[in-house]
């Protein structure tokens, strides 16, 4: 089996191994060890990158005890060759790692969670947690005591202990929930009261996290999901949020306690605005009926044809088309675009005798729209060109 360096120190960021195998893979190349300093990927947390001799290392897998580096370039079988782990890489995961134990001690200790796992991804680490009774949120009051707790520690620098103890001693020792695994045991000890087994790299001092902010908490397929950032990650998190904050109080002329009210305020003050935008609009476009009338194609029956585009809503195209149709020898087609696309109604006055239904299907489906409805009043949606192809059929 592959020695393991990490597991004595996981602040090991070069070391000398021989080659014991290399394989293609692809374009690229998997390379067995006889020892290694990098982390596999393993229980939620992602494998190292660096570097071993002049190539590059891409991923690092475990299989059968055995941990595969695939690197973008052979290696001689039975060389010695130099391995470099990227260090920044190596320890952000170690605060995320250490920052999902703190945080799922913390759960247990207070609320009975219990975390069945943890994924550490380029922007956000998170942890699934069965809760009691199966709550899947708990409140924000809740998430503050929880984000609390973690941060108190971190602030005492409380150790962090990892060893593998043997059979007599890891019976006595108080886990938080049982190891998944029956031999090779490796425990993970943050200050007194959050003790588990697990194999990842940690700091060795609560302290080297910084902070633990919580970020989001959540149902996830029927548990709960903790999203969380630690370290270098809150710490840009914190920064980007402040920036962002100072940026809307300056603009809304307010600080950082009032910019809440202060944004209230500017949404109903829209909404108002956007309301009243709405209602002129609306008068403005029913206002125009009668000139849209007078304007009219005739059909050689007298029918009156109206083929229009205008700046509306759904609601207010169906209003607009509706009000045409009021007056006697009415066909309205109107539309309005929505985006790339456009929304349809047509409609016909009681006296005249054609089928707006059938006309907007015949008319929208060749041309990859939808529409349709009764013979008086039709609805659907697709390309500009579908208006122009409806007026033609008429007009022939």
């Amino acid at each position: 089996m592959t020695e393991r360096l990490y597991y004595d120190n996981a602040y090991l960021t070069e070391f000398d191994a021989q080659v014991l195998a290399c394989r293609p893979n692809g374009a690229q190349f998997d390379v067995l060890l006889d020892r290694s300093a990098f982390y596999p990927t393993s229980g939620g947390q992602p494998y190292d990158t660096g570097s071993l001799g002049n190539a590059q290392v891409v991923d690092v897998q475990v299989a059968d005890g055995e941990v595969w580096h695939t690197v973008t370039a052979p290696l001689t079988v039975g060389e010695t060759v130099h391995g470099r782990i990227d260090w920044t890489r190596r320890f952000d995961h170690m605060q995320q790692h250490a920052g999902d134990h703190m945080i799922a001690g913390t759960l247990h200790r207070l609320m009975g969670g219990v975390t069945i796992g943890l994924h550490i991804s380029e922007d956000v680490s998170t942890i699934d947690v069965a809760m009691p009774q199966g709550v899947t949120r708990i409140s924000d009051e809740d998430i503050r005591r929880v984000e609390m707790e973690v941060n108190e520690r971190i602030q005492r620098d409380v150790p962090i202990r990892c060893w593998f103890p043997d059979a007599e001693e890891l019976a006595t020792l108080p886990l938080r929930k049982d190891p998944t695994v029956s031999e090779h045991i490796r425990i993970v000890a943050i200050g007194d009261d959050e003790m588990v087994a697990c194999g990842g790299t940690h700091p060795s001092t609560a302290g080297q996290l910084g902070l633990v902010k919580i970020v989001s908490v959540a149902p996830a397929r029927g548990k709960m999901r903790v999203s969380f950032l630690a370290g270098q990650r809150a710490l840009r998190d914190y920064t980007n949020c402040h920036s962002a904050v100072r940026a809307a109080s300056e603009l809304l002329s307010a600080n950082v306690d009032t910019l809440p009210g202060a944004v209230a305020a500017l949404q109903e003050r829209l909404r108002h605005a956007e309301y009243e935008l709405t209602r002129f609009k609306r008068e403005q476009l029913l206002a125009q009926a009668q000139q849209f009338i007078d304007q009219a194609d005739v059909l050689p029956d007298g029918t009156r044809l109206i083929a229009r585009f205008v700046e509306a809503d759904a609601a207010l195209l169906r209003d607009v088309t509706s009000r045409l149709i009021e007056t006697p020898g009415v066909i309205a087609l109107m539309a309005a675009m929505t985006g790339e696309q456009a929304a349809y109604v047509f409609g016909r006055s009681a006296d005249v005798q054609a089928d707006m239904g059938a006309l907007l299907r015949d008319c929208a489906k060749p041309l990859g729209g939808k529409g349709g409805g009764r013979p008086d009043f039709a609805q659907g949606g697709g390309c500009p060109e579908i208006l122009e192809a409806a007026k033609q059929m008429l007009l022939k």
